[in-house]
């Protein structure tokens, strides 16, 4: 199942993603897409409505230097184990909103990463079990200030200013993460090239790591890393994450 958040001419809802393009329906679920959903009998033409960001996460998680190529261009090794860092849920866009430079830095970087959206409260989860706390995957952009995280040495600041979580364009919720292509271009010109397979931890072993730190909330949204290719967005640019299975995630780029 394909789960997206619209709005249509009514208001917002979560909806299912039916058929294939450009006849995509959207129906719409009761309430929230937890557990096992149920239809209202409401459809749209998805053409007719516009696509938000598919989830409202309570936190995102997210995992630093995952891809070996990564970690080596940005000058280092890829860590033993996971290392974690957050961004506040103000950061989360939808597809087609815009990137918002902040005029207080000078270099924002695009990063385009799989997402694993999570379905059920959790924790101390087994990496084997991942796969039955976990709702389905999206894409994401993990924008950065790259010289705010060098100034800083950590991240908070540089991944957590408003705009800088593109997710979408749904949640898939029958794709295997194990070997999905990903890749981001910038103005159409390809800047990264990779697959899901090269990560160092996998899924499971994240979801593993993070929920022994903290328990996990229907919603919440982990971001799996990044490969190499990474590189500066500036105003007036469009940057597209493409995943295989899940579509493709595009956002404009413009000075706050």
């Amino acid at each position: 199942m394909r789960i997206a958040r619209i709005a249509h001419p009514e208001g917002v809802a979560f909806v299912a993603i039916e058929g294939e393009a450009p006849d995509l329906v959207a129906a719409e679920i009761a309430e929230h897409p937890f557990g096992t959903p149920t239809f209202t009998g409401r459809r749209w033409p998805l053409a007719d409505t516009r696509l938000l960001a598919p989830i409202l996460p309570t936190k995102i998680v997210c995992v630093g230097k995952n891809y070996a190529d990564h970690a080596a261009e940005m000058g280092g090794e890829a860590p033993a184990k996971p290392v974690i860092f957050m961004k506040p849920s103000t950061t989360v866009i939808g597809p087609g909103a815009a990137i918002k430079l902040p005029r207080d830095s000078t270099r924002v970087d695009f990063e385009g990463e799989l997402a694993a959206v999570i379905g059920m409260p959790c924790r101390d989860v087994p990496a084997a079990r991942a796969k039955d706390v976990i709702l389905g995957y999206t894409i994401a952009n993990d924008v950065t200030a790259r010289d705010q995280q060098k100034e800083d040495g950590q991240f908070t600041r540089a991944k957590g200013h408003d705009t800088f979580c593109p997710l979408g364009p749904w949640i898939e919720t029958a794709v295997d993460p194990a070997d999905l292509d990903i890749q981001t271009t910038v103005d159409g010109v390809l800047k990264q090239d990779g697959s899901t397979a090269m990560m160092v931890h996998n899924v499971g072993e994240l979801v593993e790591w993070i929920s022994r730190v903290m328990t996990l909330l229907p919603g919440d949204v982990i971001l799996t890393g990044t490969p190499a290719g990474v590189g500066p967005i500036v105003d007036g640019q469009s940057v597209t994450v493409k995943i295989a299975g899940l579509g493709e995630l595009t956002n404009p780029v413009t000075n706050r």
